[in-house]
């Protein structure tokens, strides 16, 4: 195989939710915070969200992170927003990695799953 007909090591969504997450920033008046880190990587990932009522009005992030943890990240925000909590907690890593769109080594799902863990934690 050649160079040029190398498969790329990150899909498209995963490459563009990195270099221009939506969901990245502070959330100033969030009522539901959480933050936690992959030792065995270095990813770190603290997940703001503001619950009005019974639902998830917005939802941002922030981190240190890999390319797959922050598409990861922003994705998960992306679904999350306007969910019921326990809607939220019901999202897995498959429904991630179907809007990823990508073949991702079971040595990089920890990437995947980190946000995954900081959700549950910001919404328990």
């Amino acid at each position: 195989m050649s160079l040029a007909s190398a498969k790329p090591l990150y899909g498209d969504v995963i490459r563009e939710r990195w270099r221009r997450p939506r969901f990245r920033g502070e959330l100033a008046d969030a009522t539901a915070v959480a933050e936690d880190v992959n030792p065995l990587c270095g990813d770190r990932v603290r997940l703001m969200l503001r619950l009005a009522g019974d639902r998830v009005e917005a939802a941002r992030f922030v981190g240190d992170s890999c390319a797959i943890c922050t598409a990861a990240s922003d994705v998960l925000m992306e679904l999350v927003e306007g969910r019921r909590p326990a809607d939220a907690l019901a999202l897995s890593a498959p429904d991630l990695l179907e809007v990823l769109a990508a073949d991702i080594r079971p040595t990089r799902l920890r990437c995947v799953t980190l946000p995954l863990t900081v959700l549950n934690a910001a919404l328990s």
